[in-house]
């Protein structure tokens, strides 16, 4: 905590950010993604609240790649073995550029399960890469130092 500030007779404190870790971006990556999962597919979950987990996750994303390049990739990747079917596909759909064959292969076997949403999504990803219309990791123009 910073020092205590006087504005306008009060007292206040200014809290000072602490700055994430990767483990802590993975950790929320990972919260945010079984979240998703189970306010769409949960008796009681909404679809809304689903897709702010899922916008979640893509921040968490971008700040990984933005604010650790491949380092935060390559702790991104380290979730193909995570043993939720729905980590794994989305963590393999964001990292296609920078892992295509390991990515394929998680989407690919997710997939082959045939079963329900996350087996279509990791079917659409692939689709949308086969096709050259996947767009989720950009090359980067500038990476910061890894």
């Amino acid at each position: 905590m910073g020092a205590p500030r006087s504005c306008g007779g009060k007292i206040t404190v200014k809290l000072r950010r602490r700055k994430k870790s990767i483990d802590d971006l993975l950790d929320e990556f990972v919260f945010c993604t079984l979240a998703q999962t189970r306010e769409i597919l949960g008796s009681k979950g909404s679809v809304r609240r689903g897709n702010r987990y899922a916008a979640k996750a893509l921040r968490v994303f971008d700040e990984l790649r933005k604010k650790h390049g491949d380092r935060g990739r390559d702790a991104l990747a380290t979730l193909f073995q995570h043993e939720e079917d729905d980590v794994r596909s989305a963590a393999a759909a964001l990292l296609l550029r920078y892992k295509t064959g390991e990515a394929m292969g998680v989407l690919h076997e997710v997939a082959e399960k045939g079963k329900g949403l996350i087996a279509f999504e990791s079917a659409q990803a692939i689709k949308r890469w086969e096709e050259g219309d996947w767009h989720l990791d950009p090359v980067p123009e500038e990476e910061p130092d890894s």
